[in-house]
């Protein structure tokens, strides 16, 4: 980055629209008092139409925060500086200030990686991947997978110009598919990274007896006893985790980005484990 000083935060956010059903909140609250700071997180609701306002009071604070849907992109562009990673993926989940100025880093590519590997059981190497959707959580996906040996993607978006986007950027992808159940034939990874899953009135990203036996199925979404789809893959003997272990991990990572010190995850964990909430 800059190098410029970083300023220090008058409170920690959440931006996304919705936001209310997020657990964000709750675990980085007990991150903040095992570490002795002063500073609160809040999750604030703003519209696509109002973010670039809240963006700027942001700065003008300064405060740091995290991204979620649907802003990953917009912020990414807003910001005066990224990380390799979030240039990477043009996505930015963590936000801070330096010098007056919006910072975004990328921890969600890092924080997939180790669901994946905890889903699969070992690193992921020769996967043959389906992935659902076409927004920054795809692209953060795809920025994890470019760096594992082997692996090779099918792309399914419900609107193809975005797949064909992401696709146009990354050489992983081999395939955009017409469809989400033609995107998982020969899969041995699926991965929900639509928002599908957030409400209990959404159908499967994809019908659990079109995913081929043996795959792994990661869902990006999480729910307090898993998600619906999580749910009908383990019940089908599949391998399947929802996003839980990735909220954590991006989590702590941003945590450590905003204030320079270690994240306390094993507080973080159990505050999520005690405090089940809906998804984020």
């Amino acid at each position: 980055m800059s190098g410029a000083a970083r300023a220090t935060p008058r409170r920690l956010v959440l931006l996304g629209h919705p936001v209310a059903h997020s657990l964000s909140p709750r675990m980085h609250a007990a991150a903040l008092a095992a570490i002795g700071s002063p500073l609160t997180y809040e999750a604030i609701d703003v519209p696509p139409d109002a973010l670039d306002a809240q963006l700027d009071a942001l700065v003008g604070e300064p405060a740091s925060g995290n991204v979620t849907i649907p802003h990953k992109l917009r912020v990414a562009e807003r910001c005066a500086e990224l990380t390799s990673r979030a240039r990477r993926a043009g996505a930015v989940n963590v936000f801070w200030v330096e010098a007056g100025a919006l910072m975004g880093d990328n921890t969600d590519i890092p924080a997939f990686a180790t669901l994946a590997e905890l889903t699969l059981g070992s690193p992921p190497a020769g996967e043959r991947i389906a992935l659902l959707g076409g927004g920054g959580a795809a692209a953060a996906v795809l920025a994890a997978v470019e760096q594992w040996r082997q692996c090779r993607v099918t792309l399914f978006n419900r609107s193809r110009e975005p797949a064909e986007s992401l696709a146009a950027r990354f050489p992983v992808v081999h395939d955009v598919a017409d469809s989400a159940e033609r995107a998982v034939r020969g899969a041995t990874m699926v991965v929900n990274a639509t928002a599908l899953g957030l409400r209990d009135a959404d159908p499967l990203p994809v019908p659990i007896d079109q995913i081929p036996s043996g795959a792994a199925v990661v869902d990006l979404v999480y729910r307090p006893l898993g998600t619906a789809w999580v749910k009908a893959a383990t019940a089908a003997g599949l391998r399947a985790r929802d996003g839980m272990e990735m909220l954590l991990e991006q989590g702590a990572l941003a945590l450590e980005r905003w204030l320079g010190v270690p994240a306390p995850r094993a507080v973080m964990r159990e505050a999520l484990v005690r405090h089940p909430g809906a998804s984020s």
